[in-house]
């Protein structure tokens, strides 16, 4: 009799919290959801295309025969990731790792007083937000007590971000700030004419990522999730002396000092960046957009750099069978005028009023408003390069990545690139692990909701 009362009560209480659906099917009512357009970045409608090279293959390469493939719609950045907004990326990196530091450190201490009643001060200002306990949800006193204090790297506690960091040495508040903050530097021996820079090579980004690929790969074969989250640990700062390296027997010395931090640089396309670093840059973005998501919101999709079929079809800007983003054959318009930067003639650089880069949203956008698809720099694509690929990819969003292959595709051409490289049909590639005085990039993020196709330009 007792289970008999007990299984009413239960069944009782199911069907009082689903008096809406009337005891139909209707579904999980989830909160309205809309598609959030990242700042900067133009939507580009899925379609197919006829990708690879229609035109003469005059270098022979033969790595690009013509083939039909469909790809979905994504966000694009309108223009290059540039020096300003990659220097906002080492930043936060730098930034994060002194607040760690610092954390650390008061930890190590005792000065983390920000459970006391005192005014809290000096290096205790930097304290990890869960050194109060008093202020901790349950859930975060249970993390706290179950898992972080058992992690040596101290992974998984909140930084203080409340505190603004202290930049200018004459104001250091205390002997163990200073001590943390003569860390970044270089040392004394490296410095010289009174100036000592910040030591980059500590400017280290770490995450974690999943391989799916390799999970699906592995299906059913007895490995758990934990086997396939990867982690990367990349240094951030741009290879500067790729000015210096790239060309041999060639005054770059002005580049190689000024070009990443100095402002008049700030608007044009980060180069000297490894394949490696572009990827972590997507992984950070993403993570800083999410940290601004309210509670009770979707997070935001990933931003990753393109596929080479993305690229291309971008750069196409809805055109079938153009050699340039703007359409025709030629490289001028009807007033003689350059199209982009790029090398126009034997050695003659400044031909196109430009010696090296500029401003990432120079010339006219295509007719997706991205500009600078050809020329300007090269940019970094997901893809590995394979001379057959096009002959075994699939034609439904291809994209050939093989881990062991270390050459990954580039396109578009740059500042120092002959008219060939600037056409959208044109493959090239660069090492993963390395970095360019003419090879940047932009990223990508996958489009969410209703189909929206270059066909039909609105939602069904």
């Amino acid at each position: 009799m007792k289970k008999l009362v007990a299984f009413v009560m239960i069944f009782t209480a199911f069907v009082s919290c689903n008096k809406s659906s009337n005891g139909q099917l209707v579904g999980v009512k989830g909160k309205k959801w809309h598609p959030e357009q990242p700042y900067g970045t133009t939507l580009v409608p899925g379609g197919s295309f006829i990708m690879g090279k229609s035109d003469e293959d005059r270098p022979a390469v033969q790595d690009a025969p013509t083939k039909t493939v469909t790809v979905r719609s994504f966000y694009m950045d309108e223009t290059e990731i540039t020096n300003s907004e990659y220097r906002q990326f080492v930043e936060w990196v730098r930034d994060s790792i002194v607040r760690t530091k610092l954390a650390i450190l008061a930890d190590e201490t005792g000065e983390d007083d920000s459970a006391s009643d005192k005014k809290v001060t000096g290096i205790a200002a930097y304290a990890f937000k869960d050194a109060d306990t008093a202020n901790l949800s349950v859930y975060d006193k249970y993390m706290l007590d179950n898992y972080y204090s058992m992690m040596d790297n101290y992974e998984g506690r909140k930084l203080n971000h409340d505190v603004d960091l202290i930049l200018d040495k004459d104001e250091y508040p205390d002997e163990y700030y200073t001590e943390v903050m003569d860390s970044m530097y270089l040392p004394l021996e490296e410095a010289f004419n009174g100036n000592r820079p910040w030591d980059v090579k500590k400017f280290v980004y770490r995450y974690k990522w999943l391989d799916i690929e390799e999970a699906a790969k592995a299906h059913n074969k007895g490995k758990r999730r934990k086997d396939f989250i990867k982690t990367d640990t990349i240094e951030v700062y741009p290879d500067t002396t790729a000015w210096i390296r790239d060309f041999a027997y060639s005054y770059n010395e002005p580049m190689h000092n000024d070009y990443f931090w100095h402002d008049a640089y700030g608007d044009y396309p980060v180069v000297g960046v490894s394949w490696g670093q572009a990827k972590a840059f997507c992984d950070w973005r993403t993570l800083y957009r999410n940290s601004f998501i309210k509670k009770g919101q979707s997070h935001v999709n990933s931003f990753r750099l393109p596929s080479e079929a993305e690229w291309e079809y971008a750069a196409r800007g809805g055109l079938s069978g153009a050699s340039y983003p703007w359409g025709g054959p030629y490289t001028k318009n009807d007033r003689g005028c350059f199209l982009a930067n790029f090398k126009p003639l034997r050695g003659d650089y400044a031909a196109d009023q430009a010696l090296y880069t500029v401003e990432a949203d120079a010339y006219q956008p295509n007719d997706y408003n991205l500009y600078n698809m050809a020329g300007n720099v090269s940019e970094w694509t997901a893809s590995s390069y394979d001379a057959n690929a096009y002959e075994y990819m699939s034609t439904i969003n291809p994209s050939v990545n093989q881990k062991a292959n270390m050459r990954k595709v580039i396109r578009g051409g740059s500042w120092k690139d002959v008219a060939y490289f600037l056409q959208v049909s044109t493959r090239d590639y660069e090492y993963a692990d390395s970095s360019r005085s003419f090879v940047g990039f932009r990223t990508v993020q996958d489009y969410m909701g209703t189909d929206v196709t270059s066909s039909k330009n609105t939602a069904r």
